[in-house]
């Protein structure tokens, strides 16, 4: 099938908001797919292929492009510059698509976008790079290597390498760049859920592909659907779109009924519905978060899986709340991070972050810590969590509260975890999970119990 320039325009108009005004690509990308719904299946598919595929592979579409162009990628107008990285992506990754339709489109595009005089231009560097493509040679250089194949960051390998073997690093190199199914939670609460078979069967009558994960027993990857929207299992709360690592949350804080449960950052509202669940009708949540929409973001969720024992408060994590010292049987801490775990899904965080950012992070984590520590009861739990995988956000977090409040100390999780799990626990109470050796996000957390 012959794709039109219209999905190509609006490929482009996503990677310009991304690469030129700072968008957040999952975000952006969810409301095109929002507004042109009527798109078919394919149509859209290809829209969501070609844009995280450029995105994740953009360091190396640079080196490409500035091995075969006259003028180099930074010195692009951004509208060529972005219809070039992505026609590159096509031709190197997609070979569905032939190299003509892509040159030929990439043309048209370029033509209907303004730039016209640079018709020639276009269709030169990309019949040019599609002709020589198998003869790209990649920098000598072992560190350089590995940047430009996974586009990632020089930095960042560096403080990874220093952290992890080569191995590791590589396995989750490459775990970034594969494709994977959406991960869900069926809702605990939903008494046709209780059966997982019923579960299953639900969603294959909807056309859903559905395949249990191996860590719990609720958590399924989900995939051949459309639109999640268009699912009415989704639309009456049977199930959430959450990844096992946050899941693991509420498996090892040791929620038990008519427990106060407090998610200072909870947003948009997984943790927190699912510890509601968990309740079974008892007890309370309070999921909050700093601003009014990302609260509306929570009340969305919690209407949708049809709870009444949780309510979305705004409310600054690192504001002290004076009627909250001490009540807390379970706050949970999935405080900011620099994402370095997720960037499978938002593989623009790589180009975002910096070195600098991570000291700032730190200190914003450490601030959070210290003010929510203050609601847990005698005898409670704080667990601290993040979507990254640097230690000076994890475990270094980790002792450096430990010093700081010594009333705490870790809580052994091992009882609450899958065999598979049990041997990667650390200090008896962490957890760090990794892409491409764990079976999900890598995502950290930590248990620790106020004596």
């Amino acid at each position: 099938m012959k794709k039109s320039d219209n999905e190509r325009e609006l490929v482009l108009g996503i990677l310009l908001e991304v690469t030129e005004k700072g968008a957040y690509s999952h975000l952006i990308l969810r409301d095109v797919l929002q507004k042109y719904q009527y798109l078919d299946k394919k149509e859209r598919a290809f829209i969501t292929r070609v844009t995280e595929g450029t995105l994740e592979h953009l360091l190396e579409l640079d080196y490409i492009l500035n091995q075969f162009s006259s003028v180099k990628v930074e010195k692009m107008k951004p509208v060529i510059r972005n219809i070039l990285r992505s026609a590159v992506y096509q031709l190197k990754y997609m070979d569905t698509v032939p190299d003509s339709a892509v040159c030929n489109e990439a043309v048209k595009l370029a033509i209907k976008k303004g730039f016209g005089s640079l018709r020639g231009f276009v269709n030169g560097v990309l019949r040019n790079t599609a002709r020589k493509l198998a003869q790209v040679k990649y920098p000598a250089d072992p560190l350089e290597g590995l940047s430009i194949q996974y586009s990632m960051p020089m930095w960042i390998l560096k403080q990874w390498l220093s952290d992890y073997d080569r191995q590791t690093v590589e396995r989750m190199l490459e775990a970034f760049c594969q494709e994977k199914s959406l991960v869900i939670r069926r809702n605990l609460s939903k008494g046709a859920d209780k059966d997982a078979g019923e579960f299953r069967n639900m969603l294959k009558k909807e056309g859903v592909q559905i395949t249990p994960h191996p860590y719990l027993p609720y958590a399924f990857y989900i995939a051949g659907y459309d639109s999640l929207g268009e699912l009415e299992s989704f639309r009456k709360g049977e199930f959430m779109v959450q990844d096992v690592s946050s899941m693991l949350i509420c498996e090892v804080a040791g929620v038990k009924e008519g427990d106060l449960v407090f998610d200072v950052c909870a947003a948009p509202g997984g943790k927190a519905v699912h510890m509601a669940e968990k309740l079974n009708g008892t007890g309370r949540v309070e999921a909050r978060d700093l601003t009014a929409y990302k609260v509306g973001l929570i009340q969305e969720n919690i209407e949708r899986m049809g709870l009444t024992n949780i309510r979305a408060i705004q409310q600054d994590a690192r504001i002290l709340d004076g009627n909250s010292m001490k009540k807390a049987d379970i706050v949970l801490a999935d405080l900011p991070c620099s994402g370095l775990g997720v960037l499978g899904k938002k593989a623009d965080l790589k180009y975002r972050v910096t070195e600098e950012d991570i000291f700032g992070l730190k200190k914003l984590q450490q601030e959070i810590l210290s003010t929510v520590q203050n609601y847990v009861k005698p005898g409670g739990t704080l667990v601290y969590s993040t979507c990254t995988i640097h230690p000076a956000e994890n475990m270094d977090n980790v002792h450096w509260f430990l010093e700081k409040y010594p009333e705490y100390t870790l809580k052994d999780i091992r009882g609450n975890l899958c065999a598979e799990l049990m041997q990667d626990v650390q200090e008896d109470g962490c957890l760090q999970l990794l892409p491409g050796i764990h079976q999900s996000d890598g995502f950290f957390l930590a248990v620790l119990q106020r004596a």
